[in-house]
């Protein structure tokens, strides 16, 4: 624990640094690469497998089962309807999900009895639903719109608090890439898109949101009076800031992550509530690549949209020739100043 301490002193004094900022090209590259993917695997896979509420169809819940044999409840629905592709599940304990396409009122009744005899239960423990493709459409809609509006409020909100809309557009580009890679590993995992999934999503947005702002008000508050400093570049303060800012969303991280964890690995694996999926891995997968965003996508892009300006250029030739004037001197006096805490 004392090492880890020590390790988060030396990132935040700048005696240890990692060059995030300099290194933006690769990690753009990684990061659009990352993009694309997520964007094909849905494409390749033929969309997402969208749960009974954003396609509709018919739904039928079975409670206390002997056996939690998926084959059972797809071949009670196949006996009823031929070439029907059912999707059964064991959703928690000794009940027992199948999901099928529309079905009429008989089709219903008569797959109702074929469960029943074949779960081994009574009349009762078997309950039917039905969502219509309406509703599903307005789900659909409701989610689409609460994505673009949380997006939209988040970019005006960011460039109010931090007065300039490059943090704003930077802090928007890493939501968009944990938007579109949590998406992807959502796809490749071929995990149900339910409306709990929409939430995690929503709420992952809302945590990469927050770890951006931290890392963000670190730079605005090393860079304050840059005008006036010699010290380091703008992108080089924007760096100790990523640094000094490093363990706090590791941390950060690692709290929100672990209970996170136990829901996705232990509730959903092994103790088999399927309920909690779709919400679990959404939040897991979202929450580790927010934090990697920040860092790798947010914070150097912004140093990359403000490289130019032309007060930063002259801030940067001042260090410079502070740099070479210093290296004219003593050795040891230059590391002094280079490795002076900000």
């Amino acid at each position: 624990m004392s090492g880890f301490a020590n390790f988060g002193n030396e990132l935040y004094t700048g005696k240890r640094s990692y060059n995030f900022v300099g290194a933006k090209k690769l990690w753009f590259i990684i990061a659009a690469v990352a993009v694309v993917l997520s964007i094909i695997i849905p494409l390749a896979k033929g969309g997402f497998n969208l749960g009974i509420e954003f396609r509709g169809g018919s739904e039928f819940t079975v409670s206390n089962v002997q056996t939690t044999d998926a084959a059972l409840g797809e071949k009670a629905v196949t006996d009823v309807v031929q070439g029907s592709v059912p999707r059964v599940a064991n959703v928690a304990g000794t009940t027992m999900r199948i999901q099928t396409d529309k079905l009429t009122d008989d089709e219903t009744l008569r797959i109702k009895e074929g469960l029943t005899s074949a779960y081994g239960v009574t009349d009762n423990e078997v309950t039917s639903t039905f969502v219509g493709p309406t509703w599903g459409a307005d789900v659909t809609k409701q989610a689409l719109i609460g994505l673009v509006v949380f997006v939209l409020l988040a970019a005006v909100l960011m460039a109010l608090y931090f007065r300039t809309w490059k943090m704003s557009l930077s802090a928007i580009a890493g939501m968009a890439v944990t938007m579109f890679i949590t998406a992807g590993v959502y796809a490749l995992s071929d995990f149900e898109v339910t409306p709990s999934a929409i939430i995690g999503f929503l709420t992952v947005l809302s945590y990469s949101l927050y770890d951006t702002v931290v890392v963000f008000d670190k730079i605005r508050e090393n860079t304050a009076d840059l005008d006036a400093s010699t010290r380091r570049t703008f992108a080089e303060e924007v760096n100790l800031a990523v640094n000094q800012t490093l363990v706090r969303s590791i941390n950060t991280m690692m709290v929100a992550i672990l209970p996170v964890g136990a829901i996705l690995f232990i509730g959903a694996g092994l103790l088999g509530a399927g309920t909690l999926r779709d919400l679990s891995l959404a939040l897991f997968v979202g929450i580790l690549i927010g934090t990697a965003a920040t860092i790798f996508v947010a914070a150097p892009m912004y140093a990359w949209l403000r490289q130019n300006e032309p007060d930063l250029v002259r801030q940067a030739k001042r260090v410079e020739h502070r740099r070479a004037g210093a290296g004219t001197g003593s050795g040891s006096g230059s590391s002094a100043v280079e490795t002076a805490p900000a």
